[in-house]
């Protein structure tokens, strides 16, 4: 999760919303990925899709059975659709996201039915840290 903070960082330095993602295969990190919709004109290159895709570039194969995605925020509807096709193994996050989060928080997207794949879903890793720069970046921009 300090690799998926340091990402988060790389967007609070670009004026992007504070959101870092890892993927991790095999005990190695796989894929990075940070939000940048706004410099990327991209609205769906969120960090989690991000990450995906430079996970996939570097094994050579879209899925990426087995891994573990590691990403400061919950999730939102879209990255959750991106891992459940990306076949990850687990996704692992730090903060909720009350609003938009896909997982546990506004909608349980792992419940709906006709997906052809599940993954495993820990919370709470270093929630704290996640928040308060999330946290940190409204504030900024409401001041």
């Amino acid at each position: 999760m300090h690799a998926a903070l340091d990402e988060a960082r790389r967007a609070l330095a670009a004026g992007e919303v504070p959101v870092g993602a890892v993927v991790v295969s095999g005990g190695e990190i796989v894929g990075r990925g940070f939000n940048q919709p706004i410099a990327a004109f991209d609205p769906t290159a969120h960090a989690e899709v991000v990450a995906l895709r430079e996970a996939a570039r570097l094994t050579g194969n879209y899925r990426l059975t087995g891994a573990t995605m590691y990403v400061t925020v919950e999730p939102c509807l879209m990255c959750v659709g991106a891992l459940v096709h990306a076949r990850v193994g687990e996704v692992v996050y730090g903060t909720p996201e009350p609003k938009s989060g896909a997982l546990v928080s506004a909608v349980r997207g792992l419940e709906l039915p006709g997906l052809n794949h599940r993954f495993a879903v820990t919370g709470g890793v270093l929630e704290e840290d996640c928040r308060g720069l999330i946290q940190q970046f409204f504030r900024t921009r409401r001041a």
